[in-house]
């Protein structure tokens, strides 16, 4: 996958689409094709992770240094209309990274996770892409707004599913990690349950035989993979799911963003630092110049201050690198003003 190219003018095409049909900026086509009944309430076809065997961002003649970026993102009730924001910018995505040269040739994945204990549609899965068909992923995915209201979604089952199943050429030819994001804002469960795998992706594994922290610290090693909680998620600021994700991955790959809208910059400025093409502060700039709100810049930028020393020195190529200290309150990160 990820042999074709992005097109902004597709992309507004497919946007004013969903204006016309009466969905944009408040739901995707699969959910409202659901609530009127004219859908099944199962995952789309196109997205369904049973007896996927891989998942690939491969090298072609158009994208010859392919560089693959997975997002996942919580669909459950506590995450609002997150995920809508998310496909609403995803064209400010692409372009910061292919008009700011932040990444020659991308390949981006998304994928949607739910609570496996009691959702209907737990995993949803997409391909890496390079052109528009990513916006019909966005599409197709189901914002189920279910989940367990115990603290828990199933983010471990997401990142075995990447562990298992993803194959990039970035990895395999350059010894390159891609990017991985979990955008959330509530734990993962202990252990990968060999039930769980068995139903929804039809692979066999032994139970009890993966832990959470097993399958992470896997995934790390070709992965650069950070967690974003965003204000406005139900459980943004509790201590426990912020101590949880941060011995995960690392304090430096948690990050707290005071402004949901501002999702999609800080990913692409997560993965400019970490690329070595800009540094904070250049970040900040190239946002307002590609017409984002000052005051959305500033947010961004702050959010990414604990771990962009971090991202500087991996660009540098050390092999050891020291996170920047920044304290948070006890009760966590402050829940501020919405701007």
């Amino acid at each position: 996958m990820g042999s074709s190219g992005w097109s902004d003018s597709a992309y507004r095409s497919a946007v004013s689409s969903r204006v016309s049909a009466g969905i944009a900026g408040r739901t995707t086509a699969r959910t409202a094709a659901i609530a009127s009944g004219s859908a099944p309430c199962k995952v789309h076809e196109t997205l369904d992770p049973k007896g996927v065997t891989i998942r690939e961002s491969r090298d072609s003649a158009a994208h010859p240094t392919s560089l693959p970026v997975a997002v996942w993102f919580d669909v459950t009730g506590s995450m609002g209309d997150i995920p809508i924001t998310l496909q609403n910018k995803l064209g400010g995505l692409m372009a910061m990274l292919l008009a700011k040269g932040y990444v020659e040739h991308p390949q981006i994945f998304f994928g949607a996770v739910g609570d496996a204990t009691c959702d209907l549609v737990p995993l949803q899965v997409g391909q890496f892409e390079s052109g528009c068909e990513m916006d019909d992923v966005m599409s197709n995915i189901y914002v189920e707004r279910g989940g367990g209201g115990q603290g828990t979604e199933s983010y471990e089952l997401a990142a075995w599913f990447s562990h298992t199943k993803f194959a990039t050429d970035a990895w395999e030819k350059r010894g390159q990690k891609g990017y991985m994001f979990f955008i959330g804002d509530e734990m993962p469960y202990g252990k990968v349950s060999a039930a769980e795998v068995r139903e929804l992706v039809g692979d066999t594994l032994q139970e009890g035989s993966m832990s959470s922290a097993s399958v992470f610290d896997a995934l790390k090693k070709k992965w650069n993979v950070y967690c974003l909680i965003p204000f406005g998620a139900s459980n943004y600021g509790i201590r426990e799911i912020r101590e949880t994700w941060q011995g995960l991955l690392g304090k430096d790959h948690v990050v707290f963003l005071e402004n949901p809208d501002g999702v999609t910059e800080t990913i692409a400025l997560i993965v400019g630092m970490g690329e070595g093409k800009i540094d904070l502060d250049g970040g900040k700039k190239d946002l307002v110049e590609g017409g984002t709100d000052a005051n959305l810049a500033d947010v961004v930028t702050t959010a990414l201050v604990p771990v962009s020393k971090t991202l500087s020195c991996m660009a540098a190529g050390k092999s050891s690198c020291v996170a920047a200290s920044v304290a948070l309150p006890v009760d966590g990160p402050p829940r501020p003003k919405r701007l």
